[in-house]
């Protein structure tokens, strides 16, 4: 195996170990500043407010540490702040749509991997009745907060119902 072979299957490895106690995720308060298009990219110009999940620094996370086992998926992940910020940075630079997408990305980041591609299974074709993807959107509002989602649920929902697209329409 050559050494990019290994670390591949570290990465991998971890992968599988860090579907784990998530209870640790780190927060942190917004800036005082607001973003805009001179603070993209949001990496190299503010990294102090990049972090991961576990509260890693984004410049803790080297190949080096990769390599030295100190590095798991958890600290690959965005958060719901980087998020946050990179939608305020394009809704001030005129891209509200853009915006919005980030901003329903930052409110998935709560909702387990698995749990997600389940309920995003469900909005395919007559895989749901109404009924199921109301209550999906039900959970999504009431257990994560997730209310542009939720909406988004809602809306397939009542665009399948007259589309005939629930399950059993076909």
């Amino acid at each position: 195996m050559t050494e990019m072979d290994n670390l591949i299957k570290k990465i991998k490895e971890q992968m599988e170990l860090s579907e784990q106690d998530q209870s640790s995720v780190a927060t942190y308060s917004p800036t005082e500043k607001t973003m805009d298009r001179n603070d993209y990219p949001l990496y190299e110009k503010h990294p102090d407010l990049v972090r991961a999940p576990s509260g890693k620094k984004l410049a803790d996370i080297t190949l080096e540490s990769v390599l030295a086992n100190e590095v798991n998926t958890q600290d690959l992940r965005v958060t719901k702040e980087t998020l946050k910020y990179q939608g305020e940075i394009a809704a001030n630079s005129g891209r509200a749509a853009i915006q919005q997408n980030f901003a329903r990305a930052a409110e998935l980041t709560v909702i387990p991997d698995d749990r997600l591609l389940e309920m995003y299974g469900s909005l395919r074709p007559y895989r749901s009745s109404k009924q199921e993807l109301l209550d999906l959107a039900s959970e999504l509002e009431n257990k994560y907060q997730a209310t542009i989602t939720a909406n988004f649920f809602r809306e397939a929902a009542n665009y399948y119902e007259k589309r005939k697209k629930l399950k059993g329409d076909n």
